[in-house]
């Protein structure tokens, strides 16, 4: 089976929400994974900027990303791994919309 998500991923661009906790968790089981596009969580810190109490821009969870990006929602993160990808999968799109989250092609 790892031989045919491998193939999976020669083929495709991925990306996450903090990737280098999930890349670094695939890769350490031997799959090799493209990193050309950015990572959700690196371009909502600058989408959000939401500040630390000493001075400068933090990593913004899910939720705080979701909050800020969609406020007149009363979403509250499950922690579920299919609602979670579905969830950031909106915010990377809902930043692609207003220009923030570019892919160069």
């Amino acid at each position: 089976m790892k031989e045919d998500i491998q193939e999976i991923l020669n083929f495709y661009s991925l990306t996450a929400y903090n990737t280098s906790f999930d890349f670094d968790f695939m890769e350490s089981r031997g799959f090799v994974i493209k990193k050309d596009i950015p990572d959700i969580m690196a371009v909502a810190k600058e989408a959000c900027k939401i500040m630390y109490p000493k001075g400068g821009y933090k990593n913004p969870k899910m939720q705080e990303a979701w909050d800020n990006i969609f406020p007149n929602t009363n979403y509250a993160e499950k922690h579920r791994a299919v609602d979670d990808a579905i969830h950031e999968a909106k915010i990377l799109f809902e930043m692609y919309k207003r220009g923030i989250y570019k892919i160069e092609e």
